[in-house]
């Protein structure tokens, strides 16, 4: 039998302090819960209305190309394509949301000017550049946007898990000990308290 079990009035105070604490967890693991829902879905909001923009921008930069291959020929565009930089400029950094680390990308656009000459390209070439470009940006807060969506789900199931851990084993488990505590003491006392009288009436 587990000594903490034991009806003393020291175990009584040891369970209502952990019934208290239990209690205040589960409030605390329920604003948790609850703050990291409002901001997935904020997350999810945003990542809807970046979906719709890259849709559209993905057709529009793909009929670029496609008018870019034409004009110019695909080896031509090829060709052209590996003058432009590896992009380098991306940094990632994090913030925290009630312990959840969710990441922030901190991105410099590309405003430098082509790196193919104007004289042997015609301006579909510069659309095309123009359109991938809002491409990769969008990917990029995208990605950033579904990842942190990702990390929230996940530290939402893990405080979901422990909300209801505590309100459906610990508190309903310390709630009952303090009762049966409570109960067995209370009947000591009555014992206590008739067994005194009954001694009183015997000196009487």
């Amino acid at each position: 039998m587990d000594p903490r079990t034991f009806p003393t009035k020291g175990n009584l105070i040891l369970a209502k302090n952990s019934l208290a604490l239990a209690n205040q967890g589960y409030e605390l693991m329920d604003k948790k819960r609850n703050i990291l829902i409002r901001e997935l879905m904020e997350l999810i909001d945003q990542a809807k209305d970046i979906q719709e923009q890259i849709d559209s921008t993905f057709t529009h930069a793909y009929k670029c190309l496609q008018h870019a291959n034409i004009e110019h020929g695909i080896s031509l565009v090829s060709q052209l394509a590996y003058t432009i930089p590896i992009e380098d400029s991306i940094k990632i950094k994090s913030r925290s949301i009630m312990g959840t680390e969710i990441p922030l990308v901190d991105y410099t656009p590309d405003e430098n000017q082509p790196t193919y000459s104007f004289s042997t390209t015609d301006e579909s070439i510069d659309r095309a550049r123009e359109a991938f470009r809002k491409v990769k940006e969008l990917t990029i807060k995208l990605s950033m946007i579904e990842n942190a969506a990702y990390r929230l789900a996940t530290n939402i199931k893990k405080t979901q898990k422990r909300a209801n851990a505590l309100k459906n084993i610990t508190i309903p488990t310390y709630t009952t000990l303090v009762s049966s505590i409570s109960n067995a003491l209370e009947e000591k006392e009555r014992e206590e308290f008739t067994r005194l009288k009954v001694i009183k009436q015997r000196k009487i």
